[in-house]
Parts: C-alpha cells; structure tokens; sequence
C-alpha cells in the first residue's frame, strides 16, 4: 500500500483512483486516492508510458488490490440535474415507444450533452426558453430546435426578427455541439431545426 491510501476500519476508502486501462479487463490502480478528479487528471501526466491510458476512475479499492467502481458525489448530482432536465420534456413524449427504443437512450444523451455544454432543455410546462427534442421514430432519430424564452418566441418584446435570427443562431450552435459530440446532424424543416441520429 503506497503512503498516499487511507484506510478505515480495515479497508482503503474511496476516492479518485488512477486506472491504467489497457482494454483487457477493468484496469490496473496504479496511484491514488486523491481527493478529486482534477487531481488525479492532472498526476496522470506521470504514467504517459503506461501500457493503456491512465484515466481517473472513482471507486473503493479493495483488499486485493482491485477497485469497485462507485459514482462520485459530483456524478450523483450530474446525474440528478441531468433528470430535472429530462423532467422538462413534455407529458408523453414518449408515449408508444417500448422502454427499449433507441429513440429514448438518444434523448437522454443529447440531454447529458447540451447540459454539458450549458444548454438547457425547454421547459415545456413554463415560459423559459432551451433546447427542445422530439423522438422521430419514423425519421430514426430526434428532432433537436430550440425555442427562445416567451417574451422572444411568443410575446416578440424585440420583434419577429430578432427572435427568427437568435433561433437560427441557436439551431447552428445546437447542431454544431452534437455534431462535435459524433452525433449523425441533417437540417430537418424550415424553422432550421435538425433531426439527429447517432453516428453509422
């Protein structure tokens, strides 16, 4: 056990580890803990000779030296942000797809990716604006537009051109981000929405 492992009550305790991840099981702890991912990040520098990439991996480390995989506080509340912005859909969106469509996992990683990059999903029961995804199953994708708060889309308080501009803008910015995270972007409609299918 190297100087920098705690342990507690007879076992090391979590914390972010350094995984070298050669892609022939789940990796071997060379250093750790640290007490954040920003840390272990910028100590993976040290292993660039590693056999597989080094990355960071929160978990518990085990007696025998393995670590069990554990979500980190941040990841708990990413993954609940993420659900209060999916609870943004409207009621029924997806309504008639079975659990396991592949429709319904690509809302839910547009979702994790435009809430990464700081883009919110419109709130179909208020007035704010943001992203907006429909599942199109006949189209093997989701139509990704967005819609400006009320007082730009519906109340005009700067007039019809200004929100048709700031929606093409948006609809470019949208775009670009999915097509940067691999995802496959085509124009869909005239209101410069895309409809977006993952990568073949």
């Amino acid at each position: 056990m190297s100087s920098n492992e705690a342990v507690i009550e007879g076992s090391i305790h979590s914390g972010w580890w350094l995984v070298d991840d050669d892609g022939d099981g789940p990796g071997r702890v060379v250093a750790g803990p640290f007490p954040d991912r920003a840390e272990a990040g910028w100590a993976a520098g040290a292993y660039a000779d590693a056999a597989g990439e080094v990355r960071p991996v929160h978990g518990t480390r085990r007696n025998d030296g393995g670590l069990d995989r554990r979500p980190s506080s941040q990841e708990r509340a990413w993954l609940a942000e993420l659900g209060r912005q999916l609870e943004r859909l409207p009621v029924g969106w997806d309504e008639g797809l079975p659990e396991d469509d592949p429709a319904i996992t690509l809302v839910v990683e547009l979702g994790a990716v435009l809430l990464e990059a700081g883009l919110p999903l419109h709130d179909s029961a208020g007035v704010t604006g943001g992203a907006c995804l429909t599942p199109a199953p006949g189209l093997h994708g989701v139509v990704v537009s967005w819609r400006g708060h009320d007082r730009m889309s519906v109340e005009q308080v700067h007039g019809a051109v200004a929100d048709d501009v700031v929606q093409q803008v948006m609809n470019r910015a949208l775009a670009d981000v999915l097509r940067l995270h691999g995802f496959a972007v085509d124009t869909f409609g005239a209101a410069g929405g895309h409809v977006v299918r993952w990568a073949s």
